[in-house]
């Protein structure tokens, strides 16, 4: 009866449902005959629930993986990780405001949201206006917070939940009569007879008794393990299991709390009642473009709709830490726990950087993703600062495009305020972070060697040349900060920068024109001096430069450094968007920002020269009665040199880099080649996130309100005032090695002469200086 009988070509899929049929039938007449195997039953307590394969409307075909076919606690293989879209319309909504007039506009809307469609704002407005009647004590009133973390997030969640639910039942075949999905299990509470258990469940197996609950993140709702450990341990169930799905890497309190309920319920590491698939996927919300959708200039000269779900989150990050706890508290009031990948609180913003950037092709876009950390500790400090960061970033790209390499350099020096930087560099953050990180420089110079708080500075300075009197003498010297080469991979189309390292340099002046130091060392001992300090106190500062906090922000100006160098180069060869930018000396679209709009370089002189008068530490050691401070430096990024790594290279320390980067570009994802690492971004000309037209703004309601209450229009950005400069007819060639060439120019001849005659006066200055210090410590 159950032999296969070979369908003819024409007419299959009838052909074959009429088999099904038969054999169907066969089974159920021929009662003592071979069958179909027969489907389990649900236990009387098991109520509702639907076959899952009709649910989601999925094709009958059983076979292929199954939950049961794994093994406890699976993870999904890194190959087989892929990209979930789901559809979140309300995204499109998150840039409207109130009009400025919201009491009148909302009598006129009603409080009735469900008379709107989806995309008209009278739909927002009225959903506000019943949440202000409605809302909680204590909960937050301002517009925007709610629109974001009430409005918008909380749809996300909903569809999002939907699309992994059928991920899940579509990839693991949960299809057939015993697959059944969203049963309900009600039982008497064991401690009170009096109250039931309910419990919904995504789905069920009849046949292996087997429970299975969906999770699109990677985390579990506390209030349901207390309901399956009784479920599990009614006598009814005690043959049943659990199996949870998760869509994202698993948190530990989802594992402490799971291996906690397995024992709870009699199971053990090897025999588990209750056990995890970490199906992990990326979630990629879509929605239509609209004109309400908050605008952004992540690497694009003028504002656009921010349609890219990576960069999105940066966006929608809050401000400040107190906000990021505020909306973190009300994110997991609404069961959204805002760790992993799932809300901006579970990203440290302060580690965001640029890691790709794709070849611009004119008229198409540029595809981009940042790096980030996923936060320590999303709960008690979610992240927060991830639009200010990436504006950095992408203001700092700009910047580099739009002067010429000869203006990237700052320098500072007590009796030359006239050379500080160039003055179109000085109205950007771009420049001030190269300025503001010298001065920062300088004082680490002088902490890195402070004798009262380090065992290094001890030693230091109780190695230090001495004067034939005993006295401690070192040489005047100048500090820098230059870029190392930068570690990177061009293929796939497009440039993975994987290491910029920055150096901090040192050198000690010689020649006529430097005058004499108040102490007298010979040059055996300036050149021990100057060993001494490249062993001991270089290294720290360029650790600093390079790994602390303080320093940051510098860092992220140079990767976006190496990845303007790369489109310099791909526009010498063939023009693109940003030809009109380039070596236009015009940086008016990136001005300074926020807090920062009204920083004067002169303001950062002046600190360093207050510190270089009055010192920054008093080292309390006595060396015959004599004090020393000591400190010189700069900032040049004229050059920004970076070396292509081999593929093989490439292959073997990156391996999942490019796929991790192209899921990163279209949603945020983990890096799948560093676990505590994301990887978010977009693409310029907005392919990232919705599609499809704008939709035509509807009439506002009849009466008192305006036509469009809310729609923020924007000034055109100005053309150059000067058109694109340079030299675009070659691109730049390449080193004989085949390595990427040095980027950028030297500094001019000039600018040269005047920092060495800078440094002769300051040695001079400094000379003044110790010798009036000398006279307060013998007074």
């Amino acid at each position: 009866m159950n032999r296969s009988i070979p369908a003819p070509r024409l007419r299959g899929h009838l052909w074959a449902r009429l088999t099904v049929a038969l054999t169907c039938a066969g089974a159920v007449a021929f009662t003592g005959l071979p069958g179909l195997p027969l489907v389990g039953e649900a236990h009387a307590s098991i109520k509702g629930g639907k076959r899952c394969d009709q649910k989601y409307g999925l094709p009958s075909r059983p076979g292929g993986r199954k939950p049961g076919d794994l093994p406890h606690d699976w993870v999904r293989p890194d190959a087989e990780q892929d990209v979930m879209p789901f559809e979140n319309d309300r995204r499109a909504m998150d840039g409207l405001n109130l009009p400025k007039d919201p009491d009148d506009y909302l009598k006129g809307v009603g409080n009735d949201p469900e008379k709107y469609e989806e995309g008209d704002p009278k739909k927002v407005f009225a959903s506000y206006k019943r949440y202000l009647k409605n809302r909680p004590a204590g909960s937050n009133t301002e517009f925007r917070d709610w629109l974001v973390n009430d409005y918008v997030d909380m749809a996300e969640r909903r569809t999002r939940g939907g699309a992994f639910e059928r991920k899940v039942v579509k990839d693991y075949n949960l299809v057939g009569p015993e697959w059944l999905c969203q049963v309900t299990v009600k039982i008497p509470d064991p401690n009170d007879p009096k109250k039931t258990v309910t419990r919904i469940y995504d789905a069920y197996n009849t046949n292996t008794k087997q429970f299975l609950e969906f999770k699109a993140g990677g985390e579990h709702a506390a209030n349901q393990a207390p309901k399956d450990q009784k479920i599990l341990n009614h006598k009814d169930y005690l043959k049943h299991s659990l199996r949870y799905v998760l869509g994202g890497e698993q948190e530990d309190t989802t594992r402490r709390a799971l291996n906690k309920l397995n024992k709870d319920v009699g199971g053990n590491d090897t025999s588990r009642r209750v056990s995890t698939i970490e199906h992990r996927t990326t979630p990629k919300e879509q929605w239509r473009r609209s004109i309400y959708s908050q605008k952004s200039t992540f690497f694009n000269a003028t504002p656009q709709p921010n349609n890219n779900p990576g960069s999105k989150v940066a966006q929608r990050s809050a401000a400040t830490p107190e906000t990021a706890r505020r909306q973190q508290e009300a994110a997991m009031r609404r069961g959204m726990n805002g760790s992993g990948v799932r809300t901006p609180g579970g990203i440290d913003f302060s580690t965001l950087d640029l890691r790709y950037v794709g070849t611009p092709v004119k008229g198409k876009g540029l595809d981009y993703a940042f790096s980030a950390d996923k936060a320590a500790d999303p709960v008690k400090n979610p992240g927060y600062g991830g639009e200010a960061k990436a504006n950095l970033i992408s203001d700092a790209f700009f910047t580099w495009l739009a002067l010429t390499p000869d203006k990237f350099w700052v320098n500072l020096n007590p009796v030359r305020p006239d050379v500080v930087m160039d003055k179109e560099f000085a109205k950007t953050d771009a420049g001030r972070i190269l300025l503001e990180s010298d001065l920062t420089l300088k004082h680490d110079y002088a902490d890195a060697m402070n004798p009262d708080k380090y065992a290094r500075g001890e030693t230091f300075w109780r190695t230090a040349p001495r004067t034939a009197e005993g006295q401690p003498c070192l040489p005047i010297i100048r500090q820098w900060i230059t870029p190392k080469t930068a570690q990177v991979r061009e293929q796939d189309g497009g440039i993975y920068i994987l290491d910029a390292p920055l150096k901090v340099n040192m050198e000690v002046p010689t020649g006529p024109d430097v005058p004499p130091n108040t102490c007298k060392i010979s040059e055996a001992q300036t050149k021990q001096a100057e060993r001494l300090i490249k062993t001991m106190i270089m290294p720290e500062l360029e650790r600093r430069v390079n790994e602390d906090a303080s320093y940051a922000d510098l860092r992220r100006v140079y990767t976006s450094r190496v990845a303007a160098e790369y489109i310099r180069r791909q526009d010498a060869g063939k023009p693109t968007d940003y030809r009109k930018i380039i070596n236009s000396n015009d940086v008016k679209r990136w001005p300074l920002r926020g807090a920062n709009k009204d920083w004067d370089k002169k303001t950062v002189y002046d600190k360093y020269v207050h510190s270089f008068k009055n010192g920054d530490y008093k080292f309390k050691r006595t060396y015959d009665g004599k004090v020393w401070i000591l400190s010189m430096g700069g900032v040049d990024f004229s050059k920004a040199p970076k070396r292509n790594i081999t593929r093989a290279r490439f292959t073997v320390q990156h391996p999942h880099l490019p796929k991790s980067t192209k899921t990163g570009v279209q949603a945020m994802t983990n890096d799948l080649d560093n676990d505590k690492k994301l990887l978010l971004g977009g693409n310029t000309a907005n392919k990232g996130g919705g599609g499809g037209d704008e939709p035509t703004p509807t009439p506002s309601p009849s009466g008192k309100p305006t036509g469009k209450p809310t729609e923020q229009p924007t000034t055109p950005a100005p053309d150059p005032s000067t058109p694109g400069g340079g030299d675009h007819s070659q691109p730049p060639a390449k080193d004989p090695d085949g390595d990427l060439a040095d980027t950028g120019s030297n500094v001019p001849a000039g600018l040269i002469a005047g920092i060495a005659a800078a440094l002769v006066a300051a040695g001079a200055a400094l000379t003044w200086w110790m010798r009036r210090r000398k006279k307060e410590t013998a007074g």
